[in-house]
């Protein structure tokens, strides 16, 4: 699984042959320039998830309830899933949480959307966390995210991301659940893996998590074409001939009247 925001993105992870196309609410940092996700709206949400459902033909496309969305109840819950499906073509919602959520799980679910949990580091609540740390060090915190994996297996859902806890405690969890896990910052041993694709591809990022492997450096070729770019214009290197379409030249005299503009 991995991250696409907008119609081309999607495109070329669809062509690629990935499994997931997750339109997080990561796009509020990646894309929007906002200090956290708890700034993205259900409008934002909606806005890219068309996009990339324009773009992606094969691919299991799977958007995040933004912040606000589903807390308040399962009315609100619900509305706003069938939103993202029904209005951005969305095949499935994630949503965050554990046993606090499983009411809202089970609503979106009977009104017949899929849903993929999300335990561990949950970046909704960034501020109850109090920052981006690992989660579930503890035999409390351990336990408690277990009995999360359990109850969200019980109440329908068909994966479960699991992002930043011990790799220890992702094999457990792994090995206790029927269902799917998809790690990010939880090792090898869960069932699939998902990263943001600005992320992997070096996509301007001034923090690279620990977790990140980079497959390209975009920002650095980017950096390098436009500079080049900026270049040939100054330089008056670009557009050359090939570059250019062509007139008549009596068509040209015809306008000016045979003569030069003064």
């Amino acid at each position: 699984m991995l991250t696409a925001y907008d119609y081309p993105t999607a495109a070329i992870l669809d062509e690629a042959g990935i499994d997931i196309i997750l339109v997080g609410d990561s796009l509020g940092m990646v894309i929007l320039g906002y200090e956290n996700t708890t700034e993205v709206t259900i409008e934002d949400m909606l806005h890219h998830v068309k996009a990339v459902s324009r773009g992606s033909k094969h691919s299991l496309i799977v958007a995040d309830l933004p912040f606000l969305t589903y807390h308040t109840g399962k009315y609100e819950a619900v509305r706003n899933a069938g939103r993202l499906v029904q209005e951005g073509k969305a095949n499935a919602v994630k949503l965050e949480g554990g046993t606090e959520v499983i009411k809202q799980t089970k609503a979106i679910i009977n009104a017949g959307i899929p849903v993929m949990g999300h335990i561990g580091l949950t970046p909704q609540s960034i501020n109850q966390l109090g920052g981006y740390y690992i989660q579930g060090k503890s035999e409390e915190k351990a336990k408690k995210l277990l009995e999360d994996a359990m109850a969200l297996e019980e109440a329908g859902a068909f994966a479960i991301v699991l992002e930043c806890i011990p790799t220890e405690l992702a094999k457990l969890i792994t090995e206790k659940v029927e269902i799917p896990t998809i790690g990010i910052g939880a090792g090898s041993d869960c069932d699939g893996q998902v990263l943001v694709t600005n992320d992997i591809l070096n996509l301007y990022s001034n923090m690279v998590p620990k977790f990140v492997k980079q497959y390209a450096n975009l920002q650095d070729e980017i950096i390098k074409a436009a500079s080049n770019y900026i270049r040939d214009v100054k330089q008056k290197a670009f557009p050359s001939k090939e570059h250019v379409f062509h007139i008549k030249q009596d068509v040209i005299d015809s306008i000016y009247g045979g003569g030069k503009k003064s």
